[in-house]
């Protein structure tokens, strides 16, 4: 196991310029793979990209992975996102709560409004090329990892820090609101093509 320390907002290496891979199957981009598997992992995290952990590569991961508050419907298999670009975003966007591995020692969440629906193209750990169609948690969680390739943090889209959270609110929060949020949440579109 591969945990690495996770770069906290503030830190001007989550602001550096990240740049495209260009040999996959290079050691030190496999070992970056593992090491962001690894910490999203220990972290409890859906997803990571490779700037949190001090690696300036367009890599990131995410793995939706089942909780007490996370149904079948919102679960996703592991996937690691090479060079990705977003070709689409629809119009129809939803407000949701969001947290970050780089705020873990502040645990804030806040809201922020993304398109509920996107389309991106990346290339897999095997340099294959891919384009995906998601929508629900997958989506926002694919939108939220992308911005940290261009050094935009979650808390520069929060629409109203008077109801920034802390963790254990944040849990109550879902708990309360847990037959509301749980369609915002649902992955129902998944297609390669």
């Amino acid at each position: 196991m591969s945990v690495r320390t996770t770069i906290q907002i503030g830190d001007p290496r989550l602001k550096a310029k990240n740049i495209a891979v260009k040999d996959f199957s290079h050691p030190e981009i496999k070992r970056i793979i593992k090491d962001l598997k690894d910490t999203m992992r220990k972290k409890n995290l859906v997803g990571m990209a490779a700037p949190q952990i001090a690696k300036n590569y367009k890599i990131f991961v995410t793995e939706i992975r089942k909780t007490k508050a996370r149904s079948e419907a919102q679960l996703d298999d592991f996937c690691v996102f090479i060079n990705p670009k977003i070709t689409h975003f629809s119009e129809k966007e939803n407000v949701i709560y969001e947290g970050c591995g780089s705020v873990l020692s502040g645990q804030l969440f806040g809201p922020v409004k993304r398109p509920s629906e996107i389309v991106v193209e990346a290339f897999n750990i095997n340099g294959e090329k891919f384009r995906l169609l998601c929508n629900g948690l997958l989506a926002r969680v694919i939108q939220h990892e992308y911005d940290h390739l261009f050094g935009v943090e979650f808390t520069e889209k929060i629409l109203d820090y008077k109801k920034l959270m802390s963790l254990e609110h944040y849990i109550n929060f879902m708990k309360e609101k847990k037959n509301q949020n749980s369609k915002l949440f649902e992955i129902t579109k998944k297609e390669y093509f």
